[in-house]
């Protein structure tokens, strides 16, 4: 997997844009300024966030990521040699949760995930 595999996963949901906010080549992919999947400058894998700590520590210990630096214990590293279908799962699980947690009126003005 890699920087294009993500891109062409996230690119298709509703309302997701993606910026280098911190310049040197990252790509923070965000929904309503919110982001849900982050790839640092050093191109490793992908961050994604997880419903809560023990499911981040749960994926870390399966050996499925690694502790997301610099980012709440909330989020895992998926390296670039995660299985696809792995990918695209943790990559749709983020954008989900955090567009639920986008206020109604936002929610509202984004079409269904397909």
């Amino acid at each position: 997997m890699s920087r294009a595999t993500v891109t062409a996963i996230c690119s298709r949901f509703p309302g997701a844009e993606v910026s280098d906010p911190w310049g040197g080549g990252h790509d923070a992919w965000k929904v309503g300024g919110k982001m849900f999947a982050c790839i640092g400058s050093m191109d490793t894998g992908v961050a994604v966030k997880t419903a809560d700590v023990e499911t981040a520590q749960m994926l870390i210990d399966a050996g499925i990521g690694e502790r997301a630096k610099y980012f709440h214990r909330s989020w895992v590293l998926l390296p670039w040699g995660t299985g696809e279908d792995e990918l695209r799962h943790r990559l749709e699980t983020s954008y989900d949760l955090i567009r639920a947690g986008l206020t109604k009126k936002l929610q509202a003005t984004l079409s269904p995930r397909a």
